[in-house]
Parts: C-alpha cells; structure tokens; sequence
C-alpha cells in the first residue's frame, strides 16, 4: 500500500505540473468530436488511478481533468499528417523538433528531453515469413513509434504497417496497479514490447541463418552465396533497429526523472539487460554472415581452380594425339614410318598409350 501511495501521489504531482505549464488556457478544443484527428486517431483514454475512467465520455472533460492532476490521458495516432501533429503539439505544449521528428518516419532510435517532457523513438521490427529463402526475399521488416511522455500525457505516433502495438494498452488496463505510476509505465511498456518483438525476430532470423549456413556447405552449396547476401543485408536492418537503442535505453534505466518512479526505473533496467542480449546476438549474426560470405567465395574459387585443372588435363590429354597427327600430316616425301606395314597401328597405339598414361596421371593428382 506504501508504493501504491506513492504512486498515485506522483502521478497527482505530474498534474499540477501539467497544470503550471498552461496557466490561463482556454477550455480545451475537443480534439475528437471536432473530427480534426479522423484518419490519424486510433484509440485514447483517460486513466484514473491505473484504470480506464469510462465516465470520461469527452477528450475535453479527459484532458480538464488531467490538468488538475486527477490522471493522464493516452492518445494513439497512426501516421498523422503535419497539421494534425501541430494540434497535438499546442495542446499539450510540444516542443517543434520533437515534432518535426514525429512528422517525418525514418528515424534513429533515441530519447531526447525538453523541459518536463521525455520524446522516444523505437525502431519495431517483425519477422517476415517466407518459404524458400531467395535472394530477393524480405525477412525483416521495420516500422517507428514516437512516444511523447509529459505530465498528464502519454502520445504515441506511429509509421509504417509493421508498427503495431497488438495488445498493448489492453495489457496495460489489466494491471492497474501499475499503470497506477503514471505515463512512464506505458512509456517502459512500450519499450518492453518493442525489445520482446527484437527477441522474437532474432530467434526466426537465427533459423534462417542456420539453414543458409547448412546449404552452403554442400556440395556446389557456393551457388546460393547471393542468399547469403541478401540475409546479411535483413541482419543490417535489424542491427540498425537494435544498436542504437541501447544508449536511450540505458539512458532510461539511469534518468531521475518525476515521470519515472524508482520502481519503473528498475523495470527499463530489466529491458536494458534484454536490448543487450538481443544486441550481442545480431552482432553476431553479422560477423557469422561475414564468414559464411567468405567461405563461399572461398568456394568460389576453389571451385573455379578445379574447373581449370580439369580443363588443362584434358588439354593436355589431348595435345599428345594431337601433336603425332600433325607431324604426319605435314607430307613430306621422306618419312620412313609411312613405308611401314604396321605403322599405322603403331602411331594409334603410342597415341592411346600416351593419353592412357597421362589421364592417370591427373587422376591420381586429383585434376581429374
């Protein structure tokens, strides 16, 4: 009951900010009713005490009572266009570059603060499935989600199919105690989520990765080396979702912030130590690729050195007959082979035993 008291008096504290930083502001706009956030709003709430206040039937009433500290508000958008974003940003006092960030996908993984509000970018991955691995096939696929964290404010802008956040908030609602703590409970859920789905996409590349690695060790397995390399460029997207969220994420796991509370600090150390794991594993799905990369040029070239044995064998099998039926095709009068009986078997037998010879001889050598 201790830390549940505390957290509920956070969370009234990061009203009374939330408050302060709009003195004199007008009746807010209801932002839903208005229809100014269509084609962008995918779900919102307000939160009273870690649950859903259905009470609450209006934004503007959600976001009144989120000032005076009563709970936070949760806003779910999904792709929204500039004008829609310079809304949000008004009401809830967002500084323009987090905005511009959030106007434009594409963006690196990081945790930037401006005055009392935190803005998180998380780079979501999934696993494509596919069945024969070719080398135009796409095994990973990424998407953005942008988390504005303020007192009394949660705003998470999605880009991109593969930025979904199934369950999430559902899960959420289901723990009240929790999500009692404020909004860096969903913002340490979010990155949760999003480190759990790194987990599960490393686990499916890993398969690939050790099927690849099978095939290419078969006999004239180097003719799949495009494979690899296409599975090396899938490992690269992943490693530039993973890698650099590890400094935001420790940053969060560190960061005395009133938005995080001693307990959700504990928790993003949990996801650090998971980011790491997860880190370490693609590395070394990259290096491993690289090996595999070179064993098959090696391959290659091997492969290349035993056709030209083989073909130079041969050449030379043949050169030997070759060279006897251009000495008697030369005419000359004075051959005094060409007045033998038998000759003729004589040259065709030398001829045979010659090249009878000779391919024995790169056989056991292993040209041939």
């Amino acid at each position: 009951m201790t830390g549940r008291r505390w957290d509920m008096g956070a969370t009234r504290r990061m009203g009374r900010v939330f408050a302060r930083r709009s003195p004199g502001v007008p009746e807010p706009v209801d932002l839903v009713a208005s229809g100014k956030l269509d084609g962008a709003l995918v779900d919102w709430a307000f939160y009273r005490a870690g649950r859903r206040d259905t009470k609450v039937n209006s934004y503007t009433e959600a976001l009144t009572r989120a000032r005076r500290g009563q709970g936070f508000v949760w806003i779910g958008l999904f792709q929204p266009n500039q004008r829609q974003l310079d809304i949000i940003g008004e009401e809830f006092g967002l500084h323009p570059l987090a905005l511009e960030d959030a106007t434009e996908a594409h963006q690196r993984p990081k945790l930037e603060r401006y005055d009392d509000t935190l803005f998180s970018v998380l780079k979501t991955v999934t696993y494509v499935p596919h069945g024969d691995l070719t080398a135009t096939s796409e095994v990973v696929a990424t998407g953005e989600v942008m988390v504005f964290c303020g007192p009394g404010f949660v705003v998470t802008v999605r880009h991109g199919e593969h930025s979904e956040l199934a369950g999430l908030r559902q899960r959420l609602e289901q723990e009240p105690e929790h999500l009692a703590a404020g909004p860096g409970v969903v913002l340490h859920a979010i990155a949760d989520h999003v480190v759990d789905r790194y987990l599960e996409v490393a686990d499916a590349v890993q398969a690939d990765i050790d099927l690849i690695e099978s095939e290419m060790f078969n006999p004239r397995g180097w003719r799949k080396i495009d494979r690899v390399y296409q599975l090396k460029r899938e490992v690269l997207e992943l490693k530039r979702a993973v890698a650099p969220l590890t400094g935001p994420m420790r940053a969060l796991s560190t960061l005395r912030h009133p938005l995080i509370s001693d307990e959700t600090r504990n928790y993003f150390r949990d996801v650090d130590d998971h980011l790491l794991r997860v880190k370490e594993q693609v590395i070394s799905f990259d290096e491993l690729l690289s090996s595999i990369l070179q064993a098959g040029l090696a391959q290659v070239q091997v492969s290349e050195n035993e056709d030209m044995r083989r073909i130079s064998s041969w050449v030379a099998i043949l050169a030997v007959p070759t060279m006897i039926a251009g000495i008697y095709g030369m005419n000359f009068d004075y051959m005094p082979e060409l007045r033998m009986k038998y000759a003729y078997f004589v040259v065709l037998g030398v001829m045979a035993t010659a090249c009878t010879v000779l391919y024995r001889l790169f056989k056991r050598n292993h040209w041939l």
